[in-house]
């Protein structure tokens, strides 16, 4: 089992940046693969990026194509996500969750959840 804590969510200027953190518990960080989704007020939860168990292997969704990049560090079992030139529509809270097999896009095939770090853009 792993549990999941996620930080660095704040208020930001459109066009800013941020860089969430995503901290896991245990020894077994490198056999999960982790996917960050965001959930709006109103919206189903999305999935934003995932990254392989090596992380040799990076997905985005579209929307963030080009502007958010996933990393982790195994050896500090610590997942990230660079969020450059961001917009009002990246408003959410957003998740980090861990599966252990590939990296998907489905949040309900992922099997452990952080509680969730606030992130609002400003116009």
């Amino acid at each position: 089992q792993v549990q999941l804590v996620e930080s660095g969510g704040g208020l930001v200027q459109t066009g800013g940046s941020l860089r969430l953190s995503c901290a896991a518990s245990g020894r077994t960080f490198s056999t999960y693969a982790m996917g960050w989704f965001r959930q709006a007020p109103g919206k189903e939860r999305e999935f934003v990026a995932a990254i392989s168990r090596s992380g040799g292997s990076t997905y985005y969704a579209d929307s963030v194509k080009g502007r958010f990049t996933i990393s982790r560090d195994n050896a500090k079992n610590t997942v990230y996500l660079q969020m450059n030139s961001l917009k009002p529509e990246d408003t959410a809270v957003y998740y980090c969750a861990a599966r252990g097999a590939i990296p998907i896009m489905s949040p309900s095939l992922y099997d452990y959840w952080g509680q969730g770090t606030q992130v609002t853009v400003s116009s």
